[in-house]
Order: C-alpha cells, then structure tokens, then sequence
C-alpha cells in the first residue's frame, strides 16, 4: 500500500495520476477538503481517500498502517500573513508527525516534498547546489522557515532510522487551481498583470517532480536531497512565453525596486476586498528582484534515465489545460 499526501494539490495531483499509470497502486491518499482537477472520475475512484489532515496524528498512525511507501507533499505554501500560523503548524508539526506515524509503522521508505526555499534563495547571481547550508540573511520568507524546519523533522527520522529522501523543487509549473501557489502565476498573466523584475530562478514540471519522487522511491538513495529545476528564466522572460502561450499581452512596465514596496502593498489591498491571496507580498517582492541559480546535476547524476521537460513545453501544455478547465476562449 501506498501512502499519500497532499494529493489534491500540484505536486500529490501529478504525483497520482502517474502511481495510477504505472499501476503502482493500491494508493490510499490524504485530503483536506477538494479532489484534484487534474485526475479524472475513473483515475479518483481507483484511490483510497482519507479525509483529514497531517495535524491529526492518531489518523496519520491508523491510516499509515501496513503502508510500505509513503510521499509527503502536504503542505501550505503562502507569503501572506494572513496564513502564517497554519502555515508554521502543517508545514512543521504535520511533517513532524509523518515522520512518527512513518516510525511507528515501519514504512520502508519516506519521500519528502521540500523546496529550494529551505536552502535560501536570497542568494543573488550564487550556484545553489545541495551541498548550501542555510542562513538566516539568504531567507526573507516564513514559508522558507517553515521548510528549512519541516526537512530538521525528516532528518531527524533519518537519525532514528526512517529510509527517507527529499527533493527540494524551483518553483512548480504544471496543471492545477489557478487560484493558488505557484500557477497563480497564470491567472495574472491571463488577466495581463502589467509588472515585471529583473529577477530570475529555477522552474520545474510538477510531472518531472512526481517522476524524480517515483523514481527515487525505487531507488536505494537514502537520506539524500535532491534539486529538482528545469531551467532558469527571468520573471520577465516567463511572463511573455505565458502571455504568448494565452494570446496575451505581456507584462510591460518594469517594477524597480521602490516600486515593488509600492505595487504589492496595492496588490494587498485588492487582496482585502477579494478575498484572495496577492500575486505580490512584501517578501515575494524582494525575492523577484533578485536572479538566484540551482544546479541540478545532483538528480541526473543520480538517476542516469531521468530528464526534465523543456520549460516551453510545460506551459504551453500548462495554458492548454487551464483554458479548457476554466472554459476560456
């Protein structure tokens, strides 16, 4: 039996439907409140679905039962302070809780859905590789904190015995809801947000990361980390292949660093009368200001057969499936 969680989410959705087409299964997996978007009836009746959260140890110990594989991708990914408690408790008492849950029941390997932000990416024009231990001046976000700390939890396992490894993600491109994390992204760029930086980072597949994370579930790695990035692209350099990608206009003016401090406080209030998370907070407008760069020989090193998807290719695919899901012209 595998064990899943986070599996409505970016990384868990992408993560199913591939366990689903190598026939991996059987597959029980954990949700908070919605299905996936991305899995269709037929694939979402083939699962086990548990209904609950990783706060809930007792759950996480009875449902983790006789499960031999467990992927952790539960997790709340925000800049914003209105999520920064919840965010502080799933991210690290909900990892600190699959790892026990994982002990207790002697799964035989963990695999952990960390981020780049765990090293610190503050860290302007520097290689980052594995091997880049992390500072409190090379974080400006709690979410980073927050994965920093979940990865103490897993190692922390690892010391007490859990077969365990990690992959630490640039930021995630792929098939999901609009309305929150990384794909976002997209909803701004359909809706022609007119900001770009001079900044840049790592972008990655979600389908290249559930891949890695199959792929070193069968492996004998253990207590490894690996960086998952595709390629690097200036914000502005993927603002305008999406834009393209929609039959968009591209971003246009340039957001200097003063007028970054002035552009995601207006995106925090429109955020007030929506009700939704901004695109632009205080520390994702530092961030985009600055180019970071992951090195990613670690995993192809690792793993001969493996290869990551041309950025142009996810999100032209990316584009596609949100025009249909969202019924846009």
């Amino acid at each position: 039996m595998i064990f899943v969680t986070g599996g409505a989410g970016l990384v868990g959705s992408a993560l199913l439907k591939q366990l689903l087409q190598q026939n991996e299964g059987p597959i029980k997996a954990l949700y908070r409140n919605a299905m996936p978007l991305l899995l269709t009836d037929e694939e979402k009746k083939k699962i086990q679905w548990v209904k609950g959260d990783v706060l809930d140890a007792q759950l996480l110990f009875d449902e983790m039962s006789g499960c031999k594989q467990v992927y952790h991708c539960a997790a709340v990914v925000s800049y914003h302070s209105s999520r920064r408690e919840q965010m502080y408790k799933i991210n690290i008492e909900g990892t600190a809780n699959m790892v026990n849950a994982a002990l207790e029941n002697a799964v035989e390997k963990f695999v952990h859905v960390s981020s780049v932000a765990a090293i610190g990416r503050l860290r302007e024009g520097e290689h980052i590789t594995e091997k880049t231990e992390w500072v409190d001046e090379s974080n400006n976000s709690h979410y980073g904190k927050t994965k920093y700390l979940s990865e103490m939890e897993v190692w922390r396992g690892t010391a007490e015995g859990l077969n365990a490894v990690m992959v630490n993600p640039s930021i995630i491109l792929g098939e999901s809801n609009w309305e929150n994390g990384s794909i976002n992204i997209f909803k701004k760029i359909w809706e022609e947000f007119p900001w770009y930086t001079t900044g840049g980072t790592g972008f990655v597949d979600a389908k290249d990361v559930a891949n890695a994370m199959v792929m070193l579930m069968h492996s004998d790695i253990t207590a490894q980390r690996f960086i998952l990035s595709s390629e690097h692209l200036s914000f502005q350099q993927l603002f305008t292949k999406i834009a393209n990608a929609f039959g968009k206009k591209p971003p246009q003016r340039y957001a200097k660093p003063w007028m970054g401090n002035i552009v995601w406080r207006i995106e925090a209030l429109k955020a007030m009368f929506s009700n939704r998370e901004p695109l632009l907070t205080k520390e994702t407008a530092s961030t985009a200001q600055v180019t970071t760069y992951f090195d990613n020989s670690k995993i192809l090193k690792a793993l001969p057969t493996f290869s990551f998807t041309p950025v142009d290719e996810t999100i032209k695919r990316t584009c596609n499936w949100l025009l249909q899901q969202n019924h846009l012209k």
